[in-house]
């Protein structure tokens, strides 16, 4: 049994696609979200890294302010990175444009960390996948800005919705660009299941 530090409905069923039992922990109203601002001169790795175990965390001390039982606490960040240069979530349609011209027709990286926590044991591990982009024209550009599935996703598409047409190639781990890595996350529960650290 973890708590889940997202409301993320893919990771959500990711979890339950490997047969994890998991609550998800949603922070109370007013409280505040990790900043995800980049740091100056932050690497992508770090970058997701950070934000992941300040989500898990941040989930921590959530569940330190209810009644529920004590079980280790899970969090994920994803983005995607171009040349080394992080591009996260658009702020709306134009800069999710900007971005898919940015990625069309070229190789980019999508980094997810994974972060578990039940102190005082914090465990951490990415997973980097290359994905190709076929050449976009305009009017893929206008189709896919139209469904709205750039929001709140880093680089502007998600691999499981309409921009899974873009993709003419991967190299990694799928679940790992849907937000959660199986693999990864398997890593940590077996870890914390043993209670090695």
């Amino acid at each position: 049994m973890i708590y889940l530090a997202s409301n993320s409905p893919r990771r959500s069923e990711l979890l339950t696609r490997i047969g994890v039992s998991y609550t998800v922990l949603m922070p109370e109203d007013g409280q505040e979200a990790v900043d995800e601002t980049p740091l100056t001169e932050e690497s992508p790795q770090a970058y997701v890294m950070r934000l992941a175990q300040a989500k898990a965390l941040a989930g921590w001390e959530r569940l330190e302010h209810t009644h529920l039982p004590r079980h280790p606490v899970l969090a994920a960040d994803t983005t995607v990175a171009l040349g080394g240069q992080i591009m996260g979530k658009p702020a709306d349609a134009r800069e999710a444009r900007q971005m898919l011209r940015l990625l069309s027709g070229s190789r980019h990286e999508v980094l997810t960390a994974v972060a578990m926590t039940s102190p005082p044991l914090l465990e951490c591990r990415v997973s980097l996948t290359s994905v190709w982009f076929r050449p976009l024209s305009e009017q893929d550009l206008d189709a896919f800005i139209g469904t709205g599935e750039y929001r709140d996703k880093a680089g502007g598409y998600g691999i499981q919705g309409h921009a899974a047409r873009f993709i003419s190639r991967i190299d990694g781990s799928p679940s790992g660009v849907m937000g959660l890595p199986l693999f990864e996350t398997d890593q940590l529960l077996t870890l914390f299941e043993r209670g090695v650290q």
